[in-house]
């Protein structure tokens, strides 16, 4: 990692959008955006079976207390070693609504839903994810997806939900109320982060969220640990692992990388992969079964997923 990286854009990208389109929504997509953005749909569609591995030993508020802590850890030693600047005032505000939302509520609030709920039920809130990550970006940065984009994102949308929920026996559940909120809580996070990826690279951008969180998460960790008990087994331990490195850090590390190369309409489109991704991870992991629908939605996603990324946004 290095402080100079291609998710900084180029000045013109603060041009209002009346005036110049930023670089990254144009109709040129990125092929390196593309795939690291796709790496972070890979290591978010591990989060939700690597955190049912870390409930086997921890409880849900140190589970979540201790992966942010290990993340920012990592974080800070990062941003420490390469003598990285601290961010610009201006940008503490944004960085904040990526704590919260990232390093913080979504976390917690699909742990505590992954207490009562399957993962294939809670991969609905993930289904959802592109289209709100997307409004939040219009409503936010200003971005105008076309009409095209629109549909193949609610269409895919529809397809994921409708697979998800029927893997899970069509019935809602009491977590829903946490993985509504916390897709709310995410999308938000997600549009501040790729928002700031333009203007500084994007594992700065995690890497002080995640520092920033750390004088609440450090005594939370404490207190949450001397209530809860824990049980170190193989599965608590490496999901721990997981959700703090490869969930917290490396994979916002790519995602918003990619977010800033190629838009956050279209990177967010990725994201129609994940829940049927998660379940494929909870098939081998988890052994929960899937239904011989599996095949079939997959491919409905993957089509949407292709005219999104060809819809000029």
């Amino acid at each position: 990692m290095r402080a100079q990286s291609s998710a900084t854009a180029p000045a013109s990208v603060a041009v209002p959008a009346a005036r110049a389109r930023p670089a990254a929504e144009s109709s040129q997509v990125s092929p390196r955006g593309v795939l690291q953005a796709a790496l972070g749909v890979t290591a978010f569609s591990l989060t939700f079976p690597a955190t049912a591995w870390g409930l086997e030993g921890f409880g849900p508020w140190s589970l979540v207390a201790v992966r942010s802590v290990l993340a920012a850890l990592i974080a800070g030693a990062c941003l420490l070693a390469l003598r990285v600047p601290l961010p610009a005032r201006r940008h503490w505000p944004g960085l904040s609504v990526v704590a919260a939302g990232v390093v913080l509520g979504f976390p917690m609030l699909t742990t505590l839903a992954l207490e009562t709920s399957t993962t294939a039920h809670a991969a609905v809130v993930v289904g959802l994810l592109p289209v709100t990550t997307a409004l939040c970006s219009a409503l936010r940065v200003g971005s105008r997806p076309s009409r095209a984009f629109w549909a193949a994102a609610l269409a895919g949308a529809a397809v994921v939900i409708a697979f998800t929920v029927t893997q899970s026996g069509g019935a809602l559940s009491s977590a829903d109320a946490y993985l509504f909120g916390a897709l709310l809580v995410c999308a938000a996070g997600y549009t501040e982060g790729g928002r700031l990826a333009r203007v500084m690279p994007g594992w700065h951008v995690i890497g002080w969220a995640l520092v920033l969180c750390l004088p609440l998460t450090i005594p939370a960790a404490t207190v949450a640990l001397s209530y809860e008990p824990v049980q170190l087994t193989a599965h608590s331990v490496t999901g721990l692992l997981w959700v703090a490195v490869g969930s917290q850090f490396l994979g916002l590390v790519v995602w918003y990388r990619g977010m800033a190369a190629i838009g956050i309409p279209k990177a967010s489109q990725l994201q129609l992969a994940q829940p049927l991704l998660t379940l494929v991870w909870s098939v081998l992991l988890l052994g929960e079964q899937l239904t011989p629908a599996a095949p079939l939605a997959a491919a409905a996603v993957l089509v949407c997923i292709a005219v999104a990324q060809r819809a000029r946004a």
